[in-house]
């Protein structure tokens, strides 16, 4: 078998595991198509997402759902304002032996899981959010001057509320950057409003089924870095980036007027890893401007901020994004189409 097809089957194989997950979670979770889209990409590639809505629309019961069709841990956290450290990181505990001796023993945290829900981040201290950001990062948890190692893989999915902003602490912009992607969700449409409460009235309790597990979500990670990324859709994923930073070489007269900054590299890490892994769906282990341009808003909606004038004149992020999107040219004449960036 040569190496094309042996890529080619992977792609294809990739592509059947992905939609049966999916389609397990389908089951549960009615409609939201592309949030459960987008919270798959982030999984398969080793991010976490930052989800934003209002309560009762189901992000507690995706996620609930994820754990149970890949087979592992999930604990949730409810953050409010007096939640410590230590009460997601674990802490050191006076236990007395058998002999009738005390000792301390490390009792965990619910952040010692695979998959996690943060919800409502916005409302625990800035101190609290760190300690779960710095997990997110590292892979690792810190008490006591002892280092412990998250069991792989690690997901955390936060989620906030938009309109209650009494009482909250807003993420700052270093620690939000670290989320893969950041998922506005919406409210579902007559049809999918009529089979929510139909399912939710009847007595009807779908689970999803186990079809996948830790060891092959970790090879799947690893399958989507070697997809291939050409120089020329590099070029285009860097100057979209560089198109968001106002003042710069590459913005463009829409961010000079609503942006005070830009993205910072880390958005142009997740555009090339999210659109190696909508190339990977679509049976192709190369990556096009397309897979791209899909990804672009909830890979940036959270890494750019906005000024005053955007802010009075009523103006969102995605407003500004989608002008970038269309007014950036996909190629430039200074860089040839043949040339191929490593993976």
């Amino acid at each position: 078998m040569s190496v094309a097809d042996t890529m080619q089957q992977q792609a294809d194989e990739f592509r059947a595991r992905y939609q049966a997950v999916k389609d397990q979670i389908s089951r549960v979770i009615v409609g939201h198509d592309e949030i459960l889209h987008g919270v798959l990409t982030c999984l398969f590639v080793g991010g976490h997402v930052l989800l934003e809505g209002v309560p009762g629309l189901g992000k507690t019961l995706l996620v609930r759902s994820l754990a149970q069709a890949l087979d592992l841990q999930f604990n949730r956290i409810q953050f409010t304002p007096d939640l410590m450290p230590a009460d997601i990181l674990g802490t050191n505990m006076v236990i007395e032996t058998g002999d009738g001796r005390r000792t301390f023993e490390f009792q965990k945290g619910p952040l010692f899981t695979q998959i996690c829900l943060a919800d409502e981040i916005n409302r625990a201290t800035p101190k609290t959010q760190s300690a779960l950001l710095e997990t997110m990062q590292e892979g690792t948890i810190t008490v006591a001057g002892q280092q412990f190692h998250v069991e792989q893989p690690f997901f955390v999915m936060a989620t906030q509320n938009p309109i209650e902003q009494e009482g909250t602490y807003p993420l700052p912009e270093a620690q939000i950057d670290r989320f893969f992607f950041k998922l506005v969700v919406g409210y579902s449409g007559r049809d999918e409003l009529t089979t929510i409460v139909d399912r939710t009235t009847s007595g009807e309790n779908p689970t999803p089924e186990k079809v996948m597990e830790a060891e092959e979500i970790l090879r799947w990670q690893q399958l989507i870095r070697t997809v291939i990324l050409a120089k020329h859709v590099q070029d285009y994923i860097v100057r979209l980036t560089l198109a968001t930073h106002p003042g710069g070489e590459f913005g463009l007269p829409i961010t000079q007027q609503y942006l005070r900054w830009g993205s910072s590299p880390r958005g142009a890490q997740t555009l090339a890893l999210a659109a190696k892994a909508r190339a990977l769906l679509d049976g192709r282990f190369n990556v096009s401007f397309e897979d791209v341009r899909r990804v672009f808003l909830p890979a940036m909606r959270h890494r750019v901020i906005l000024n005053f004038e955007a802010q009075a004149e009523g103006i969102d992020p995605d407003q500004v994004l989608l002008e970038l999107l269309e007014k950036v040219p996909e190629k430039t004449p200074d860089l040839p189409m043949a040339t191929v960036a490593a993976k």
